[in-house]
């Protein structure tokens, strides 16, 4: 059982890696080009460079960004957060994340000529692509840095908040800065570049997505088994069949996207016949865990 949990987690850290270097390509090939601005924290290490290099003309590095090594500094404190307020691998996961950022965002060279010279189809790529890097990242249980660890982390303590809403809080700030620091078209390609990574990220994000089950079978023990697997609560009642007229077991049980599979498994292991209803949910009041 350890080897098995072991490998699962080099899984894991591989695909935040894999996410990282999606979302580090989204920025350095469609988003620094043409000079516009991610959000986050990465965004407050764009403006940070902005007004060191091109305003104040100190720390003029030729061939590096240095952006990705502000962005480094900024996320310091913010390890603390995700091992204290989060757990441990998740702090493994996002030091790894920020480290490969860094480095990409640092070293490698921004394309000249640009790919795509119009700005608006650079915004709709790149954030689509930086949204599900990022996603990949939260659904492997780490984050991509800086805004993403407090979106986990309020997520965690607040049960209306995700990861794409808190980016857009803060996305909100930023974004007005750049419409006072530089014009209002910056701003407004921003805000359609952050928008899209923000749907982006909870539509990826798939341990934020909520789902109502109802299953329909005539086993006992699936309601059992779904409690110690997926540890969820289950309500249970009995029905019957409009055209058998025979009974049968209806089960009503909320989970993550994330935990569908295996729902779906735990209850064909019991009963392969057992008919199953997905519904998305938009909201849940009451003691619903977020397994994030």
């Amino acid at each position: 059982m350890k080897n098995k949990l072991s490998t699962n987690e080099l899984w894991r850290f591989l695909m935040v890696a894999a996410g990282t270097v999606i979302f580090s390509a989204a920025i350095n090939l469609f988003l620094t080009p043409l000079k516009l601005y991610n959000g986050g924290a990465l965004g407050i290490s764009q403006l940070i460079r902005t007004v060191l290099v091109d305003r104040l003309h100190i720390l003029n590095a030729p061939n590096i960004d240095i952006s990705g090594i502000i962005y480094f500094l900024l996320n310091i404190p913010l390890f603390l957060l995700a091992y204290k307020g989060v757990s441990r691998l998740f702090f493994l996961k996002t030091a790894m994340s920020v480290a490969l950022t860094t480095f990409i965002v640092t070293v490698i060279p921004v394309p000249n000529p640009l790919i795509i010279e119009e700005p608006l189809t650079s915004c709709i790529i790149g954030g689509l692509m930086y949204g599900v890097g990022v996603g990949l990242c939260l659904y492997a249980g780490g984050s991509g840095g800086g805004i993403d660890i407090l979106g986990i982390y309020f997520s965690k303590r607040y049960r209306n908040f995700s990861v794409g809403k808190v980016n857009i809080l803060i996305n909100g700030v930023i974004y007005l800065i750049c419409a006072l620091m530089f014009d209002l078209q910056t701003a407004i390609y921003c805000i359609i570049y952050a928008a899209l990574s923000s749907f982006a990220v909870d539509r990826a994000h798939s341990q934020n997505i909520m789902i109502q089950v109802t299953i329909f079978t005539k086993k006992t023990g699936v309601a059992d088994a779904i409690m110690q697997k997926i540890y969820r609560g289950v309500t249970e009642w009995k029905g019957d069949g409009a055209y058998t007229h025979e009974s049968t077991n209806i089960l009503v049980t909320a989970v993550s996207k994330y935990e569908i599979n295996l729902v779906r498994r735990t209850v064909q292991e019991i009963d392969p016949n057992a008919f199953i209803i997905y519904n998305k949910i938009l909201n849940i009041d009451g003691n619903y865990l977020k397994k994030l």
